[in-house]
């Protein structure tokens, strides 16, 4: 496999990109951002995942109507307000991407439109409306951090990231952002995600790749065991990088998908560790199932275990509860046949052989487990197959942040 170098940029890192982030007063806070923006200079070949969740924002459903045609060439996106069961969100959502459109000199129907924020209430399209000058006059090659920031809620940390590899001789970039730290549970459970690349590719091609590299990552993320309304993913790819077109499933195509995997699940993991009151970075890494689907049961069930989360924040080593999520995972496993060992940079505790407790320093353990990005090892000896999946500790500040979220 070609190799994939991580660099700076995000979303503008890809040729044909620029992003810009500003403050419009969709939200009261005035130092928070509230409006992104991501334009490449061309129409793009574009894709996307959904939230699977039947109550389903007005920006997703326009979204998905959008890019039908596997077109596209701008991204608007608010927070604070999610415009989302509210009797005049498609109204709302057609608004703002007719907005940012018009700004730009581009079609609507070219416009990907997302939202994240409080479910219920009303979006005023004013403060878009006030706002669209100064976001598209400060468009830029540097614009990535501040649309990143545009897009938080209750994350603490921007998610963004961008890598480099090689196609054809030509070197190829994909950028990325994303939000998300609450409401967030398999599958698609991103809240948002938007992608940019200058690969040279099919929208069948790059629908494929998307979906593949959800599977891994996205869809193997879990902060709380709730999907949220608006879960959106979606990657437009410029072409500009001049690659040979990819419209089959061909070396060049696993390269693409390689890279795409490995970004998406940097933000996956990102969004974990960045979980609402989270300390922790948690992951189950399942090997030896009988094949993918069991294993990605047994490590889904493992991180979405409020008894194994709250574990993981007291360090406490109580593998047991490890045995218990996997027990009723719904996968055929034989329980008697398995291993947990938990890890982290302070090293490596095995806990349980066979199905049952071995004699381990509980002190170890602790310090094992005291660290802040940490792996539950599980061994199943039924097959080849592995699956990872991304979680995080369950803290009293989850409860406090969600217990006054709207206000």
């Amino acid at each position: 496999m070609k190799m994939i170098k991580y660099i700076d940029g995000g979303v503008t890192a890809p040729k044909g990109f620029k992003a810009n982030g500003i403050h419009c007063g969709i939200r009261k806070n005035k130092s928070k951002k509230d409006l992104a923006l991501i334009y490449c200079e061309k129409e793009c070949t574009a894709a996307g995942v959904y939230t699977q969740n039947l109550v389903c924002g007005a920006p997703v459903t326009l979204t998905k109507e959008n890019l039908k045609d596997g077109k596209a060439q701008a991204i608007i996106c608010n927070s604070g307000i999610a415009n989302t069961c509210n009797a005049d969100g498609m109204e709302k959502a057609v608004g703002m991407g007719k907005i940012a459109a018009d700004a730009l000199g581009i079609s609507p129907e070219n416009m990907v439109v997302a939202s994240t924020g409080v479910i219920g209430q009303p979006l005023s399209l004013e403060p878009i409306q006030n706002g669209i000058d100064e976001i598209v006059k400060g468009l830029s090659e540097n614009g990535s951090d501040s649309a990143a920031q545009a897009i938080m809620t209750t994350d603490t940390v921007k998610k963004e990231f961008a890598v480099s590899f090689e196609l054809d001789g030509k070197e190829c970039k994909i950028g990325a952002i994303s939000k998300g730290s609450g409401m967030i549970h398999p599958n698609m459970a991103t809240m948002l995600g938007f992608i940019t690349t200058d690969c040279n590719i099919s929208t069948e091609m790059l629908q494929k790749a998307l979906e593949a590299a959800v599977s891994d990552s996205f869809n193997m993320l879990s902060v709380d065991g709730d999907t949220s309304t608006n879960d959106t993913v979606c990657v437009l790819a410029s072409g500009l990088c001049e690659n040979e077109y990819i419209d089959s499933e061909n070396e060049s195509f696993k390269a693409f998908a390689a890279a795409l995997k490995d970004i998406c699940i940097s933000l996956a993991r990102a969004m974990a560790k960045d979980g609402e009151g989270a300390t922790k970075l948690v992951m189950c890494a399942v090997k030896g199932a009988k094949d993918k689907e069991t294993a990605k049961k047994v490590a889904k069930s493992v991180i979405c275990s409020a008894l194994v989360k709250a574990a993981m924040f007291g360090s406490d080593a109580n593998w047991g509860r490890v045995l218990c999520a996997m027990g009723y995972c719904g996968a055929d496993i034989d329980v008697t046949k398995a291993g947990v060992s938990f890890k982290s940079a302070a090293g490596e505790c095995e806990v349980c052989r066979m199905g049952a407790g071995i004699e381990f320093s509980e002190e170890i353990a602790k310090k094992v487990l005291s660290e802040d990005e940490i792996t539950i090892d599980v061994t199943l000896m039924d097959g080849e197959a592995e699956a990872c999946a991304y979680g995080c500790d369950l803290t009293y500040d989850y409860v406090k942040i969600n217990g006054d979220y709207r206000t």
